[in-house]
């Protein structure tokens, strides 16, 4: 029995900005997949963005109005920012294929995206089992999956620039394009980057409580 009872709360908090992540995401993938109308799409995503920063800010404003927290603090602040981190990277993807006028994105930026969009299903299901401490070592699961996406990415990411990079360049119009490429799968592979600081940070928070 506890004397002061924890303030569940940041939990519902924290798995709003979770599937807020996985949302927008999947917003992400439906505007690389279905590549129509793009500067409506990226509207739809900044909307997400902005929506997880309300999330954020919550979260925040609780945090500094709470005495008991169910985790330690420190561990809320960080995993409130990672994955505000996320949505402000998926934001950033959508943004540069707005601004620099992509007609179709590649085969290789589909690959990273539904890469991006499993790394953010395995948080959603890993941030609600934060709740139970009886079930918290099942997150270790999500852990694990999400460093072997991010490895796979990483793959992914070098292959891409791999490829831009061997063929010869003649044209100043040919180097902007690479040049553009090149950012493009440089945030892609931050966004993937940043699932990854969740996981260690849930990975963290599961040794500090299971």
């Amino acid at each position: 029995m506890r004397l002061i009872p924890r303030e569940e709360t940041f939990f519902d908090l924290l798995e709003a900005s979770a599937k807020n992540v996985l949302d927008t995401a999947r917003l992400l993938r439906d505007m690389v997949e279905d590549y129509r109308e793009p500067e409506a799409r990226f509207q739809k995503i900044r909307d997400s963005e902005n929506a997880g920063d309300r999330i954020t800010h919550q979260l925040m404003d609780k945090l500094n109005r709470t005495f008991v927290t169910p985790i330690d603090r420190e561990d809320i602040h960080a995993l409130a920012f990672d994955l505000d981190d996320i949505v402000d990277s998926i934001e950033l993807v959508a943004d540069r294929l707005v601004l620099y006028k992509i007609e179709r994105p590649t085969q290789m930026t589909l690959s990273l995206v539904r890469i991006l969009v499993r790394c953010c299903e395995e948080i959603n299901t890993a941030v609600p089992l934060m709740r139970d401490s009886k079930r918290m070592k099942e997150i270790l699961d999500n852990c694990i999956e999400i460093n072997r996406l991010e490895n796979e990415g990483d793959q992914l990411s070098r292959a891409a620039l791999e490829k831009i990079f061997s063929t010869q360049v003649s044209e100043a119009q040919e180097v902007l394009d690479i040049m553009k490429w090149r950012d493009l799968y440089d945030v892609l592979e931050d966004a993937i980057d940043f699932c990854e600081d969740v996981a260690d940070r849930l990975h963290g928070v599961v040794i500090k409580n299971a």
